[in-house]
């Protein structure tokens, strides 16, 4: 019995000693630093891939499917390698996009417009994410653009939602942490996991949460994680982090996304950081 339980325990390192492998050789990172002349508009974007699957697809043996991160306000798009590296780590090709540069207008709330007033900026970071998408064609032939996965915190998460909403033909998955402003996309044909922070400074908005009902039905994933609303990026602590990422990699390698989460909403899965 003692034998098993130390054979087993080496798998259980040998698992995790190749996940950080993979994480820290295998992934490549680079920084295209683009121009939109359209719009006379810089865009930056950390582009994550791992080699032996970029290899592949240069072959022609391979297609790469394509995920987009969109920052939070003030936080960096170089600052979700958590998620970029889990990501990647499944075969993604991951562009994390800075969306909101120094010289834009500061974000603002305005109470009684749509998206308390917000909706020109997801429309700037829409027209960042189908200018990426078409720069990227030029270098990566061998990617999959027309079944995209959308991830993205706070605003970049409303950011995501949206895009969602007015692409349904080019979008499958979305994962967001924490969006608070844009309603859940309602659809049979799309998989949503979202993670839920417990913070009194950052309140969801009414409506945007599907109903428990709405949930069960469309597949969707509320994880409640008791974070703190910045705490889910790579600015919040390693057990958050890691736990994060546990589950989305189950959700990416899931082919039902019922397994992930109870469908009641109103009722947090996780109750803080520790039990999660």
């Amino acid at each position: 019995m003692k034998r098993a339980f130390a054979i087993l325990a080496f798998l259980c390192v040998l698992a995790a000693g190749e996940y950080v492998a993979v994480s820290k050789f295998a992934i490549r990172h680079e920084t295209l630093n683009l121009f939109d002349a359209a719009r006379q508009r810089p865009v930056s974007v950390d582009i994550a891939v791992r080699r032996d699957y970029e290899t592949k697809a240069n072959l022609g043996l391979w297609k790469l499917p394509l995920a987009v991160i969109s920052n939070g306000n003030t936080v960096k798009a170089i600052e979700y390698s958590f998620l970029a590296n889990v990501l990647a780590a499944r075969g993604y090709l991951v562009a994390s996009i800075q969306q909101d540069l120094p010289t834009d207008p500061p974000l603002m709330t305005k109470a009684g417009q749509p998206y308390v007033g917000r909706k020109g900026v997801y429309m700037r970071c829409e027209a960042n994410i189908l200018f990426v998408l078409n720069e990227l064609k030029k270098q990566q032939e061998n990617a999959e653009y027309d079944h995209i996965t959308l991830v993205g915190h706070s605003n970049g998460g409303d950011v995501s939602m949206y895009v969602a909403h007015q692409h349904p033909e080019l979008v499958s998955k979305v994962i967001t942490l924490d969006n608070l402003r844009v309603p859940f996309v309602l659809s049979d044909h799309l998989k949503i996991l979202s993670f839920r922070s417990k913070d009194p400074k950052f309140v969801t908005d009414p409506g945007v949460l599907p109903t428990p009902e709405q949930a069960k039905l469309r597949g969707i994933d509320i994880i409640n994680t008791g974070a703190q609303h910045t705490e889910l990026s790579d600015r919040g602590p390693d057990s958050v982090k890691e736990k994060i990422q546990a589950t989305l990699d189950q959700f990416l390698r899931s082919s039902s996304s019922s397994e992930l989460a109870p469908t009641d909403t109103t009722s947090p899965m996780i109750m803080n950081p520790g039990d999660y």
